[in-house]
C-alpha cells in the first residue's frame, strides 16, 4: 500500500505507533500540507461511518488520539505560507458537569479540520468561558452538557453574555446527549449538534 494512505490507515486503526514512525518518515518525503489534507479527509470517512454505526464510540476515541500524536509531527513543519490564520473555538463542558468524552472527540475533530481549540475542561463557569473567549478574540463557544440538571448552564452563558453587551460578539453553539434544537433554539443558542462531525460542518457554515 502507498505510503501515505498507510498512515492514514494506521491513524483510523488507533495504531499510534506505527503512525508516528511512518509520519516521521513521510514529512522527510512528502509536503506537510498533503499530509495533513489526506489526515482530515480519513478522519472525515471515519466521522460517516460513525454516523453510519459501522465504528463506534471507543474506535473514534483512538483514532482522534493517534490524530493528534501525528499532527503535533506535521504541524510544524508546514512552511509558512502553508499556515493560515486559524479560527479559534472556546470549548467547555458547563458548570457543574464533570463528563467530557464528547466534548474531547469535538476538541479533536474541530482541530483536525484546522480550528485552534482552547478546551477549558470540565465544571466551567460562564464568567471564565467568556473572560477566555474574550482574551483569545474566538468567534465560537461551544458548551456541553450531557446531564439534564446541567443544561441550564448553557444558558446561563447566553444570558450573561446578553448582560455584558457581548451576545452579537460570539456565535454560541450547545450540544451533549439530552441536548437537542429545540433547547438550542429555546435558550437562543446559534446551533446545536448531535455529533462531532456535523459540529465541524456547523461551525464551517456559521464561519
Amino acid at each position: 500500500m502507498e505510503k501515505r494512505k498507510l498512515l492514514v490507515q494506521y491513524v483510523m486503526e488507533g495504531n499510534d505507533e506505527k503512525a508516528l514512525e511512518l509520519a516521521k518518515e513521510l514529512v522527510k518525503e512528502v509536503n506537510p500540507k498533503l499530509l495533513l489534507e489526506d489526515l482530515t479527509e480519513g478522519m472525515r470517512e471515519l466521522g460517516q461511518k460513525f454516523e453510519r454505526l459501522e465504528v463506534f464510540l471507543p474506535e473514534l476515541m483512538v483514532a482522534a488520539d493517534a490524530l493528534e500524536q501525528v499532527t503535533a509531527i506535521i504541524e510544524p513543519l508546514l512552511e509558512s505560507e502553508d499556515i493560515v490564520e486559524k479560527e479559534k473555538v472556546v470549548m467547555a463542558t458547563v458548570k457543574g458537569d464533570v463528563h467530557e468524552i464528547g466534548k474531547n472527540i469535538v476538541s479533536m475533530v474541530l482541530k483536525a479540520n484546522g480550528f485552534e481549540v482552547i478546551d477549558l475542561g470540565k465544571d466551567v463557569s460562564a464568567t471564565n468561558i467568556i473572560k477566555t473567549a474574550q482574551e483569545n478574540e474566538a468567534k465560537i463557544i461551544g458548551l456541553s452538557a450531557l446531564m439534564t440538571t446541567t443544561m441550564p448552564s448553557q444558558k446561563e452563558v447566553i444570558d450573561l453574555l446578553k448582560d455584558m453587551g457581548l451576545r452579537d460578539k460570539f456565535k454560541v453553539l450547545v450540544g451533549g446527549a439530552p441536548v437537542s434544537k429545540n433547547w438550542a433554539d429555546s435558550i437562543g443558542a446559534d446551533g446545536y449538534a448531535e455529533d462531532a462531525f456535523k459540529t465541524v460542518d456547523l461551525v464551517k457554515s456559521i464561519l
